[in-house]
């Protein structure tokens, strides 16, 4: 059976290709919002998002194949066919990840920099689609296919390894 040299193939694939993509989501949404809000860039800013990007990345590291992504997956089954490409497949599946975390993340995010205040609502209204709107960019243009080129080069090295291994017993048992 061929497998898609650009996904992960096991477990511990996964996991990298989830690291990469909620590291780069994390980095870029944190850093974003805190410059956005802060309405500019210092030592003060640099050192908040330090100290908000290893918490975020934790949440979003079990959130996400835990909780979201399985609803994803679930939705993505439900609006492709077996038959359909896999650029389709991942353009759904990116579209319902990102609604799905923008969602619980613009949330939490609020709580993490500010705590629990009045205005959590409120602010979740006004900053959820612009949270949105740059994390499905980013993620389409450059977070995923970045992950999906990581699997590929993966891929190769673990052909390359397993290749010369294999031409050299073939060409070791012609030789005698």
């Amino acid at each position: 059976m061929h497998q898609e040299k650009r996904l992960p193939q096991n477990g511990k694939e996964g996991f990298l290709y989830g690291a990469i993509i909620c590291t780069l989501t994390v980095i870029l949404m944190v850093s974003f919002n805190a410059i956005y809000f802060a309405g500019t860039f210092n030592k003060e800013i640099a050192f908040a998002i330090l100290k908000i990007i290893p918490l975020a990345w934790v949440i979003v590291m079990v959130l996400e194949p835990v909780v979201i992504g399985r609803i994803a997956e679930a939705l993505t089954a439900k609006f492709t066919e077996p038959t359909d490409s896999f650029n389709s497949k991942v353009l759904f599946r990116i579209l319902f990840t990102v609604l799905g975390m923008s969602i619980v993340m613009t949330f939490i995010g609020d709580v993490i920099s500010n705590g629990f205040h009045a205005e959590i609502f409120g602010n979740w209204l006004r900053n959820w689609p612009r949270n949105f709107v740059i994390a499905l960019i980013a993620e389409s243009i450059v977070i995923q296919p970045l992950a999906r080129f990581a699997m590929v080069k993966l891929h190769e090295a673990q052909e390359k390894k397993t290749t010369p291994a294999a031409n050299t017993q073939i060409h070791g048992q012609n030789s005698l």
